[in-house]
């Protein structure tokens, strides 16, 4: 779990690029004020942390009450006992010399034992802004209804668009923002723009546990039997409680006759439809090395290879026969079974891992399923277009979003969409050479960490598309790469 501290002053907790120095003068969460937060339980229900920072090295207490940053002779040295007070805010106490991690509002150190306001700390989540909402008490999803204008927790598995949301944190508050680009308010439909009225408290646990509260205090949970999500003031069994993960990657792949690749019969693999249905949206793992992927259904099983080249959907996450290794070509896949054949459709449409070299039948367009924009950091920041420049900006503190226009299967256009701060009417600028904006699509590649993916210049030839408009010819760029957070 990522975060980044903020002390009673408003400043951030920044472990220094140079030396070992630790000082609260950050006045924005970036790289030097984003801690790995590493928790264990003790005997008693204590909860003991560890604060992990730049390069590996860990908040450290020394004898006299300095922090600094650094290498623990012991692992005391970096341990603190957390307390979550019921304001929200964190105090950390050392573990071996009992004191508080307090600042003066520039220095940082550790030599009183009677918590005050100083010692607070009020934490805030560092990781990439587009979410899902996991409700452990229903073991659902959130989920936006774009027809009704609410949110409903009703959902198994976050497949659809509709479960993905933005956090936009601003002011030491939180403005939960919908995949149609609206608000969650306190009132039950949604808001259009961010205001008092969509600014909830966002109540931070380790783990990525949280619930919202309106500034009357009032709390935002799933009610009635449907799991409307509206404030109330009774929740039951921890009702009230989500679990923030990051927006899984769920994609669909169609073959060159159009057809989609899909489950039938619970596990028989088949390309026979021309339409994307649940069955057919796969939960893309791509390994560390970003060699090999897994597939994985709604219903939690993993494609693999089988006996006599067959292909099902009714493997586990560990079986090697669930791995195969991958070929892009220009937003089109190749994929590779552990038997060294490529899976490809037979005319029926069955799937199956049976040829040697890759040809047309063994083509796959990988197109993204759950969602219609995405949200790029980079190593400085968000990546987004501003009001005041022309040209794109890397360094934003808040997410962008950034439209992705079907070009080719498989390729994009990207427009980028200004509504930070939901102000007026929006802004958009199509990314490209500023001579030929459309003429450049990109293609993408999902990463082993989802915040970040492959971005490759693709040409779009000349030739009609479902839509029916003609696409301009684009010559091939080197790849860029967006960097992981």
């Amino acid at each position: 779990m990522q975060i980044g501290l903020v002390n009673w002053t408003g400043g951030y907790l920044t472990g220094e690029c140079y030396g070992d120095g630790v000082s609260v003068l950050g006045n924005s969460l970036e790289k030097k004020q984003t801690w790995d937060l590493e928790v264990t339980t003790k005997p008693g229900k204590l909860t003991v942390t560890v604060l992990r920072g730049q390069q590996g090295r860990c908040l450290l207490v020394d004898a006299d009450g300095t922090v600094r940053c650094g290498h623990p002779a012991s692992g005391r040295q970096s341990q603190f006992l957390l307390e979550v007070h019921s304001s929200g805010a964190w105090s950390f106490q050392h573990l071996e010399s009992k004191r508080f991690l307090e600042s003066d509002g520039e220095d940082v150190f550790c030599v009183c034992r009677e918590l005050t306001r100083r010692h607070m700390w009020m934490p805030q989540l560092a990781m990439h802004a587009h979410v899902v909402l996991f409700n452990p008490s229903s073991r659902l999803y959130a989920r936006t209804d774009p027809e009704l204008n609410r949110v409903w927790v009703d959902t198994p598995v976050p497949y659809c668009e509709e479960c993905g949301f933005v956090l936009r944190l601003r002011c030491g508050v939180c403005h939960l923002e919908t995949s149609n680009h609206k608000f969650v308010s306190r009132q039950e439909k949604l808001a259009k723009k961010p205001s008092a009225e969509t600014a909830f408290h966002l109540n931070l646990r380790p783990g990525c546990l949280a619930f919202l509260t309106d500034r009357e205090g009032h709390i935002l949970y799933p009610q009635g039997s449907r799991g409307l999500l509206c404030l109330g003031d009774c929740p039951e069994d921890n009702e009230e409680w989500f679990v923030i993960k990051r927006c899984p990657q769920w994609v669909s792949l169609r073959t060159r006759a159009k057809k989609y690749m899909g489950i039938l019969c619970d596990s028989e693999v088949y390309a026979g439809s021309k339409k994307a249905t649940p069955m057919s949206t796969f939960l893309f793992h791509v390994s560390p090395d970003a060699q090999t992927v897994q597939l994985k259904d709604i219903n939690h099983k993993y494609l693999a290879q089988r006996e006599f080249q067959s292909v099902m959907a009714d493997g586990c996450s560990k079986e090697p026969e669930t791995q195969f290794s991958i070929l892009w070509h220009y937003g089109k896949i190749f994929l590779r079974a552990l038997n060294g054949r490529y899976l490809g459709t037979l005319p029926v449409g069955l799937v199956v891992a049976r040829a040697v070299q890759p040809g047309p039948h063994e083509e796959f367009g990988l197109r993204l399923a759950n969602r219609s924009f995405l949200l790029l950091r980079g190593c400085y920041g968000y990546v987004g277009s501003s009001c005041c420049h022309e040209a794109l900006q890397c360094n934003l503190l808040e997410p962008d979003c950034i439209e992705l226009l079907p070009c080719k299967e498989g390729i994009y256009h990207f427009q980028s969409v200004c509504r930070r701060g939901g102000h007026g009417n929006p802004s958009e600028s199509l990314l490209g050479h500023p001579r030929c904006p459309n003429a450049l699509a990109f293609s993408l590649r999902p990463h082993p960490d989802t915040s970040a993916r492959g971005l490759e210049a693709a040409p779009a030839a000349e030739e009609k598309e479902e839509g029916g408009s003609s696409l301009p010819p684009t010559k091939g760029v080197s790849p860029a790469a967006i960097l992981p957070h």
